[in-house]
């Protein structure tokens, strides 16, 4: 299956490190080798980086990981490809617009069955199931709220309609209109809180570390979300199957 990563802080941070490990996963340290790709917020607007070749040899995951893009929600994805033929068109995450901001979407499992897409606004590009399953969701909010609804009414929607999605297959996956990143999880999702004191951070698919004591500021606060951790020195907490999470500035919450 594919991998993902996300993070969400309270101040705009670059995420350098944890991609340099994330990217090794397509195709060296693991068998993800079938495109991959990155989304960053950055007030309303959203930087897509896509390409379908494996992330350990793309000149593109070069670029990213040596430009330090600063941003507050930051959505990644390398695939394993089950549904759908390798191409840029079916690489994650997929973007859409709504109610004027900006979604990303990224998908780690299979659903057996799909449900109908009954309008013509979202319609996916390319083949997968997790595309179509992301017009769904964005249908399924365009139609209950025709302006956005606030942010309990909201994320309570939307556990609602992943829970359907999840009863036709496996979901693992992220979600993020730029203030906000919702995590659903079904099999293997991960997540860690970074805040003061900080300490050192050691990476499992190379041999790298990075204090980021010496990085960060007091109040900084950055949370990062994998389907597998991205190191071998953290308390990373594993979600459990079901349970959906929101974060904000940082910080989890459960819905």
């Amino acid at each position: 299956m594919c991998q993902l990563l996300g993070m969400n802080c309270n101040v705009p941070t670059d995420i350098c490190f944890s991609f340099e490990g994330f990217r090794r996963r397509g195709g060296e340290t693991d068998h993800h080798a079938d495109g991959w790709g990155i989304g960053f917020f950055e007030g309303a607007g959203c930087r897509l980086f896509l390409d379908w070749q494996s992330s350990c040899s793309s000149p593109i995951a070069d670029l990213v990981r040596q430009y330090p893009i600063k941003s507050t929600n930051v959505i990644s994805h390398i695939r394993k490809a089950t549904v759908g033929q390798v191409s840029l068109a079916n690489t994650h995450p997929f973007m859409r617009e709504l109610w004027g901001r900006y979604w990303l979407f990224a998908h780690n499992g299979d659903l057996k069955s799909l449900p109908a897409l009954r309008g013509n606004r979202f319609q996916p590009v390319g083949d997968t199931d997790s595309e179509h399953a992301f017009c769904w969701l964005m249908e399924t909010l365009a139609t209950a709220f025709p302006t956005q609804p606030d942010m309990p009414t909201l994320t309570q929607f939307l556990k609602l309609r992943m829970g359907e999605l999840a009863e036709r297959g496996t979901l693992n996956c992220l979600l993020s209109n730029g203030t906000v990143l919702i995590a659903h999880c079904a099999t293997n999702l991960h997540y860690l809180v970074r805040q003061a004191p900080f300490g050192d951070a050691h990476l499992v698919d190379r041999d790298i570390s990075i204090d980021f004591d010496a990085l960060t500021g007091e109040h900084d606060r950055v949370a990062v979300i994998a389907t597998q951790p991205l190191t071998d020195n953290e308390a990373w907490i594993r979600m459990q199957p079901g349970e959906l999470l929101v974060f904000e500035d940082g910080q989890p919450r459960r819905i």
